[in-house]
């Protein structure tokens, strides 16, 4: 790790942090936070997606939605409209609608073949986001002059990488410029992250293997052909096996490439200060064995 002890961490004229966990246990709260400071610099790699990675994608699917319709067509054939995504820091629903969700396309859904290709464009795009980290560090402190940097990653980092493999590529190379620290919740934020989902449930994005094994689980338990199936329904029987999934792999990763803090410490951060006093006491804290 890039800050050996507590005392390294303190002493740090450049304090360099990744978050990585589950959305919605404070990673983009927390960086808001700090970013508020004047003095951090937020990286945030969904934004970075979806600008720099998935923009294109994104902007034609609307205007492939837009072209169904004669009255826009006839505006887009003759240049006379334009068609963007409108993605911001608080507002990533523009690559979470690309996504999309697998099933009854008359209910929203998109043909499982389909919904497999663009989430492998985006497992493509989330690692070159996550290898740009090195590029937004130098910039945020050539180009801004802050001293301070936090990467603020997707839930669905832990797909793409191996934390086992002390030679993982996008882990030991975001390890060489940050600090990792996973944001772990307890079961009581499990519950309530499922309760929060199964009442407005979002496109989220799998590991290959998981995905085929949960869409066929879905379809031999439920019995519906796969372009019959509940889009919703689908994604909400597949939340809380997403998170069973999810758990182990980021304590892999916080054991053998960062710390972990308790999202509930996270929580009551209030200020830079509060956010250095949580991170100290997480790199005093004894090491599990890996």
């Amino acid at each position: 790790m890039i800050y050996a002890s507590a005392d390294d961490w303190r002493a740090a004229e450049r304090k360099r942090v990744l978050f990585f966990g589950m959305s919605g246990l404070g990673k983009t709260h927390v960086s808001n936070i700090l970013r508020d400071q004047g003095e951090w610099f937020h990286y945030s790699i969904d934004y970075r997606i979806g600008t720099r990675y998935m923009g294109e994608y994104i902007t034609d699917n609307a205007k492939a939605h837009a072209m169904k319709v004669p009255f826009l067509r006839d505006l887009l054939m003759s240049d006379s409209i334009y068609i963007g995504s409108n993605i911001s820091f608080s507002n990533l629903t523009p690559v979470s609608a690309y996504l999309g969700k697998p099933g009854d396309e008359a209910r929203g859904g998109l043909p499982i073949s389909e919904y497999r290709r663009r989430q492998e464009q985006f497992r493509l795009a989330e690692i070159h986001a996550l290898l740009d980290t090195e590029y937004f560090v130098d910039r945020a402190e050539r180009l801004y002059g802050y001293p301070h940097f936090i990467c603020d990653t997707g839930g669905s980092i832990c797909e793409w990488v191996d934390p086992d493999n002390p030679s993982d590529p996008v882990l030991s190379e975001l390890a060489k410029h940050t600090l990792m620290i996973w944001i772990e919740g307890n079961e009581a934020h499990t519950e309530e992250l499922i309760r929060r989902f199964d009442k407005a449930p979002k496109p989220m994005s799998y590991q290959p293997e998981f995905l085929a094994e949960v869409w066929d689980g879905y379809l031999a338990e439920t019995g519906a052909a796969p372009d019959a199936v509940d889009p919703d329904a689908f994604i909400r029987w597949t939340y809380a096996r997403a998170l069973a999934h999810r758990q182990p792999r980021y304590a892999a990763m916080a054991r053998n490439w960062g710390v972990s803090v308790q999202a509930e410490d996270m929580a009551r951060v209030r200020d830079a200060t509060d956010f250095e006093d949580v991170i100290a006491q997480a790199l005093a804290a004894p090491r599990a064995a890996s």
